[in-house]
């Protein structure tokens, strides 16, 4: 069955999440149903307004199932329910009184057209209830309890039926009339919806999806060497960041280190307290500046960059133990990312994995949505995990001949974005391989290239929202920014003395990938 929306609309109700994995299962094959998720309904039949969690859509007619999570009980009359923190909610009227009320609103509110030509019914579905008791209240073929959620298409078809049989007249939809209720329901506003409006919903999804990825913080805070590897996005420098806040709040003089000064200066800005953030080649100065010796605990973010031997003598020396017997967490890359940053010698690795550490890999993307990160897996052959984010904007992308041209396509790029997309400037970042006086950004009209802020390693990307920022991609390792533009170079996976480049760059971005290809770049 296809959804509408994709993907689950934020809600705090696990079971329309479980109702809403049923539905998509159901009707294997059968593309002309569909479900709504979450329908607003302005017109109720005895309210100012209403939502109804679920509507289906076939042949065989239209359903509004009403979902009641957790514990359900009826006493006196009165209907509650109990969620999962033991919280009990009164209700107003019976979940079946919900779903037709629901169902007549909306019949009121869709056009005579189309609501006198199909069935209609209405039901109830409660997976928290193991089984629910006959009553004279209700029709047994409308509600699903936890024992027909298991079989829930058996159940659907079962309620379908019942349905129909109330009224055998009426014939089935064919897929015009289906289109034109599916419009009138949910109509399709994707080519002039504001692109930002659908980058708020990857946001919600990807702070919801790093709470889940903190589990991984446990493991490594319950053993003393742990070598930690993901792609690109799978929520490294997050949980390096969670973990020097336990280790620092359990009283651990604890260092994180790493090699780019950008990154430092992102670390810091995080502020956990107490922790000394330090690039590796600076670190006896940090430890010094700590008034320590040694540090109880060291953590290294982006160590792809510094697995060397020089990086790790420094790293032993500053460490209670050592490498050997000390306390410490290694957050790498898996992917090569060689070239843009440090450099990266296979002995120091195994030099490290000698030492037995715990390997915590990490397998869910948190970062970019799907579109991105299928298209990273396709032209690059990049491990970057499983997409936890979803579905999102699809990737833009121009091709043009020399740097003019480059020029008049990102002028249009940015214009788009702010102007119809409905981005702030804040929220957009280009990246380019070439310092800013050779990039195609610096041919960008006299009042766009006053919009843009040149960033270096002391330019905190979110202190100036008013200015779209640039920086080089070797440079915005280990950060991220929601809009990425990615210009001055050739199609991802042409040509392999770009590969770490495009890794990088495409990589950056967490909901929306623009690229600007170069023909020739330099």
């Amino acid at each position: 069955m296809r959804m509408i929306p994709s993907q689950p609309l934020d809600t705090k109700s696990k079971a329309e999440c479980q109702v809403f994995d049923q539905l998509r299962r159901t009707f294997s094959g059968k593309d002309e149903w569909f479900a709504l998720h979450s329908l607003n309904l302005p017109r109720h039949e005895y309210k100012r307004f209403g939502e109804i969690d679920f509507v289906v859509c076939g042949p065989e007619g239209l359903f509004v199932l009403e979902i009641k999570g957790g514990r359900v009980r009826c006493h006196n009359g009165v209907w509650e329910t109990t969620n999962r923190y033991g919280e009990t909610t009164r209700l107003g009227e019976s979940p079946f009184r919900q779903a037709s009320g629901a169902l007549h609103g909306l019949l009121k509110k869709i056009p005579d057209t189309l609501s006198k030509s199909f069935v209609v019914g209405y039901g109830v579905i409660m997976p928290g209830v193991e089984r629910l008791p006959e009553s004279a209240e209700w029709d047994r073929a409308v509600v699903a309890d936890g024992k027909d959620f298991r079989q829930f298409e058996k159940w659907l078809e079962r309620f379908v039926r019942y349905w129909r049989k109330k009224d055998p007249a009426k014939p089935v939809l064919n897929s015009s009339r289906l289109e034109a209720l599916q419009q009138y329901l949910r109509p399709d506003f994707e080519s002039v919806m504001p692109l930002h409006v659908s980058a708020h919903d990857v946001e919600t999804r990807i702070v919801r999806l790093t709470r889940d990825q903190l589990k991984f913080v446990d493991a490594m805070e319950a053993n003393d060497r742990v070598i930690c590897s993901g792609g690109a996005g799978t929520g490294k420098t997050m949980l390096a960041i969670e973990l020097a806040r336990r280790w620092c709040a359990a009283g651990r003089n604890t260092v994180l280190a790493c090699h780019s000064p950008w990154l430092k200066r992102y670390l810091e800005r995080k502020a956990v307290p107490g922790l000394t953030v330090s690039l590796v080649d600076s670190i006896r100065v940090s430890a010094r500046r700590a008034g320590v010796g040694r540090f109880d605990a060291l953590i290294v973010d982006e160590a792809q960059d510094l697995l060397n031997k020089a990086a790790l003598d420094r790293l032993d020396g500053v460490l209670r133990g050592g490498l050997r017997e000390g306390r410490w967490c290694f957050f790498h890359d898996v992917n090569n990312q060689s070239g843009l940053c440090g450099y990266y010698e296979p002995d120091a690795y195994d030099y490290l994995e000698n030492l037995f550490p715990v390997r915590i890999p990490l397998k869910t993307n948190c970062r970019n949505t799907l579109p991105i990160l299928q298209r990273i897996q396709g032209d690059l052959n990049a491990d970057m995990g499983n997409s936890g984010v979803g579905d999102g904007p699809a990737i833009r992308e121009v091709q043009v001949a020399d740097k003019d041209s480059a020029a008049r396509a990102l002028e249009k790029e940015l214009r788009d974005l702010v102007d119809v997309g409905g981005f702030h400037p804040g929220d957009i970042m280009i990246l380019s391989p070439l310092p800013f006086e050779r990039s195609s950004a610096y041919f960008l009209p006299a009042d766009l290239r006053a919009s843009l802020s040149v960033l270096d390693d002391a330019s905190p990307r979110y202190m100036n929202r008013r200015t779209v920022g640039f920086a080089r991609i070797g440079d915005y390792k280990g950060l991220e920014s929601e809009v990425v533009l990615l210009v001055d170079m050739p199609r991802p996976g042409h040509v392999e003395r770009f590969r770490s480049l495009h890794y990088v760059g495409m990589s950056r971005a967490r909901v929306l990938l623009s690229m600007i290809y170069t023909r020739h770049p330099e």
